[in-house]
């Protein structure tokens, strides 16, 4: 028995306080949400997502909803097939180079966002000229955003793996390099993957500065300007992509659950 461990009824206290934390505004805000001018209770605002008369107020959400799950996936993209190779051939191929790979990566935690904008604003010139100016060009910058979250995410399953036995034994059958990440490698980093990638999906679904500075339309940019025609609207569309963020994380839970029990089995 390890006596520095909290005892039963400790844990459940700091559970409690814990969940009160996060329990609490966000019981508010929904509570908000059934709350009519008069201060009556009322199902008005929810019901009125659905009024026709009002889609033109909503109809920047819907867009900047678009936008930003097509941020999520591109950035998602960028995590899985720049980031994750990139840490796998450090970690097997230049180990000695771990400590300033991870010093870059974790640089962008130290940097604030409008710093960071400031520093981006010359190469989205360019992006401008030879992509366009499409919400989708966020997801360079939102690649560095995430880079320092998806990181740690990917790293503690390499450190709960021994790459280097597993890419050996399968280069000595005969796999090539492609082989080795996506059918060795790959499948005992799942829950890292998962992890990195519900994680840059929620900082993409949250992040409102670089997009207001850069002039792009995606979901936070577009609750505050319904805002200032329905005050219940962002509080109502937050609700809904707290909950998505929540289901997304229950299934993502589940499957590398579900795997790993497959792969014990």
């Amino acid at each position: 028995m390890n006596r520095l461990a909290p005892s039963a009824l400790t844990r459940w206290i700091i559970g409690i306080l814990v969940g009160l934390f996060f329990l609490i505004p966000l019981v508010a805000t929904l509570a908000y949400t059934f709350r009519g001018e008069d201060g009556a209770f009322t199902f008005a605002h929810w019901a009125g997502l659905g009024d026709p008369a009002k889609a033109a107020v909503y109809q920047p959400i819907w867009t900047g909803l678009g936008n930003s799950l097509i941020l999520a996936i591109v950035t998602v993209l960028i995590v899985l097939l720049v980031l994750a190779p990139t840490m796998i051939l450090v970690n097997l191929r230049f180990p000695r180079l771990r400590p300033v790979f991870e010093f870059v990566v974790l640089l962008p935690l130290s940097i604030p966002a409008i710093v960071l904008v400031v520093g981006l604003t010359p190469i989205y010139l360019q992006i401008g000229r030879s992509f366009g100016t499409g919400a989708w060009t966020l997801a360079f910058a939102y690649g560095i955003t995430v880079l320092p979250f998806a990181y740690r995410s990917i790293q503690a399953s390499i450190d709960a793996v021994d790459m280097t036995t597993l890419a050996e034994a399968a280069r000595s059958l005969g796999a090539g390099w492609g082989t080795v990440v996506l059918r060795v490698l790959a499948p005992n980093l799942r829950q890292g993957l998962l992890a990195a990638s519900l994680l840059s999906i929620a900082v993409v679904l949250g992040e409102f500065t670089i997009a207001s500075l850069l002039n792009r339309d995606v979901l936070q940019t577009a609750l505050v300007v319904v805002q200032k025609q329905d005050g219940w609207a962002p509080a109502m569309f937050a609700l809904m992509a707290l909950t998505f963020s929540f289901l997304l994380l229950l299934i993502i839970g589940r499957a590398a659950r579900g795997r790993s029990g497959k792969a014990d089995s």
